[in-house]
């Protein structure tokens, strides 16, 4: 077996989270990665806690199978050595400000009259063009604006703080992923590369996916715990009698039916699928009422003898630890250094090929540990 991109060849500009993650997928599917980094301002997840094995877990994760270079890309003559390597590479990666790489001498127009054939992808909040481009952002602003927030939640207690960064990874590492290979495809038969303006908030966008086609084409507005899949309807999270939570799901008929034989519940069965909010908001109490009655553990005992579409609320340690994890290699250790014993458990790459095999070669290196 081998891995599905070996051979391609990706120099890395990006530093935290969305440039980093989309290129440790990229090395893990087997192209060799060349992380550029400052020699005085070093990728801040390399300061982030908690530490293991000397190192800040999120950057040995983030970058690990890269070679970590440092350069001051502020001296001419590493701008020159980039220029002399660049034909060598298949790819670029950055994740400044629009105008910094311009600025540098290392802009696609640049790069791309030594290299003809390579692909640049810019990874921004906003994009390269409009009013927003140069504006400071993180995740929780784009997602802000992309309408997402204003229709997830709670009436009494609004948008939610997610727990993970939906913008920066689902819209800005995956899209970039997606929009690299792509232009991989492309370039077999055209023989050029090209630029990729990936926007964090265009991204996000597109994942309001169905929400946009009723708003857009349908004329329904989405309302916050108003529709379908955000709390309008039976389908939510539900609290037990210890304080923890289970998801119900149960919306097709033969689940619904399911559900309410199990809770006893036969105004399920009669205003379950209605669309008057009164009748959602009773069903909705119901269940919550019969879902009170028991543990997080009783419940769990009871619906894993049935398959209706309701699953225990898991803490991030007992979903990491969990039978499917373990069933489908949620977790893999990955050595310290090439080929040493010592390893360190991290996040798997979840994509599965039936020829192509990941690699895990090493965690993130040291500052300028790599070579090239």
């Amino acid at each position: 077996m081998t891995t599905a991109l070996k051979g391609l060849k990706i120099l890395d500009f990006s530093t935290l989270l969305p440039g980093p993650f989309a290129t440790m997928y990229l090395a893990d599917m087997g192209a060799e990665v060349i992380h550029v980094e400052s020699p005085t301002r070093p990728d801040l997840v390399r300061l982030f806690p908690p530490y293991a094995n000397g190192q800040a877990t999120s950057h040995s994760y983030l970058n690990r199978n890269k070679q970590s270079i440092a350069l001051d890309l502020k001296d001419p003559k590493n701008i020159e050595l980039i220029k002399q390597k660049i034909s060598d590479f298949d790819i670029v990666v950055e994740q400044f400000r629009p105008g910094v790489m311009q600025r540098l001498g290392l802009d696609y127009d640049t790069l791309a009259e030594i290299n003809p054939k390579l692909i640049y992808c810019s990874i921004t909040g906003y994009g390269q063009t409009g009013s927003y481009k140069d504006k400071a952002g993180h995740d929780i602003n784009y997602v802000a604006l992309s309408g997402i927030a204003g229709h997830s939640g709670r009436q009494d207690s609004g948008p939610p703080p997610m727990g993970i960064q939906i913008a920066d990874v689902a819209g800005g590492s995956l899209h970039a992923v997606i929009a690299i290979l792509a232009a991989v495809t492309e370039r077999h038969n055209s023989g050029l590369g090209q630029y990729i303006d990936i926007s964090m908030t265009d991204c996000v966008v597109s994942m309001n996916n169905m929400a946009a086609a009723a708003s857009l084409a349908g004329g329904q507005h989405q309302q916050v715990e108003k529709e379908q899949l955000n709390g309008g309807t039976f389908y939510d999270y539900y609290r037990t009698q210890d304080g923890r939570y289970i998801s119900i799901g149960s919306l097709e008929p033969q689940f619904m039916n399911g559900l309410a034989a199990i809770l006893e519940l036969p105004l399920l069965l009669e205003k379950g699928a209605s669309f008057d909010p009164d009748d959602r908001k009773i069903v909705k109490h119901a269940i919550q009422e019969k879902i009170a009655t028991k543990t997080w553990a009783e419940w769990g005992q009871i619906f894993n003898q049935h398959d209706f579409c309701v699953e225990p609320v898991l803490s991030l340690d007992e979903a990491l630890t969990s039978p499917l994890a373990q069933e489908r290699n949620w977790v893999v250790n990955v050595a310290l250094k090439a080929n040493a014993e010592t390893k360190e458990p991290q996040l798997a790459c979840p994509i599965k090929f039936s020829r192509s095999e990941m690699r895990y070669d090493f965690i993130g290196q040291g500052l300028g540990e790599g070579d090239w």
